[in-house]
């Protein structure tokens, strides 16, 4: 099983943002700042069904997230986090296809690892095996009672821009980790991620976009 859990932004300003999300799409804020500090980061997560919009900010210099926003001019996309319920098996084809692992994180819940973008392109990746499966230990322990379906159900994908997207969507394939995703040419602000499909709960509202945090979301 593998499936999109979470979608990440990296902003310079975290607040205004989700403060325009939760507006937007009427989301509520579930957790703040757990167990990203480490990075050198503060963050928000919002919940959409049973997945997840997290906001990053850098507190200090010299972060990813930070570099992110330099490398593509202001505020992007950041990360897509997979939860699979086969993470040894998953790791060991990585490791065969050359795949670095840029962090590690074990707890009696959750077990995570973040691809190396540069070993595939286009994002940060993360698997988590979540136990048991559907928890989210990264949104707190409290983030059921947040949930609002009344504007958005779920996270339906991502769009990430690439310099070759045929040659990106066949290194995501031969990974295993391109569930939920789709390629297509990257635009001036370079490779990345661009856009995030919402299932619109009133159907009425499918087709609206929304350019938020240097991301396009899409109601679909």
């Amino acid at each position: 099983m593998i499936r999109l859990r979470q979608v990440a932004l990296v902003a310079q300003d975290l607040e205004p943002i989700a403060q325009e999300l939760c507006e937007t799409f009427q989301l509520a804020v579930c957790v703040r700042d757990l167990d990203v500090a480490e990075f050198g980061l503060r963050n928000a997560l919002m919940v959409v069904g049973d997945q997840f919009i997290e906001i990053i900010s850098p507190k200090v210099e010299g972060t990813a997230g930070g570099r992110m926003i330099e490398r593509r001019g202001g505020d992007s996309g950041y990360m897509v986090m997979h939860e699979v319920d086969d993470l040894d098996d998953r790791l060991a084809h990585l490791a065969d296809n050359g795949i670095r692992i840029i962090w590690s994180g074990d707890h009696d819940d959750i077990r995570g690892r973040h691809l190396h973008p540069k070993d595939i392109g286009g994002a940060i990746v993360s698997l988590d095996e979540a136990i048991p499966e559907g928890s989210w230990r990264w949104a707190g322990p409290s983030w059921t009672p947040h949930r609002n379906n009344n504007v958005v159900s779920a996270i339906a994908g991502v769009t990430i821009g690439a310099n070759d997207p045929s040659a990106m969507r066949a290194r995501w394939d031969a990974l295993n980790i391109s569930t939920s995703i789709t390629f297509v040419d990257a635009g001036p602000r370079g490779e990345g991620v661009d856009q995030v499909d919402l299932v619109a709960t009133d159907r009425s509202k499918v087709g609206e976009r929304y350019d938020i945090g240097g991301v396009t979301w899409l109601l679909v």
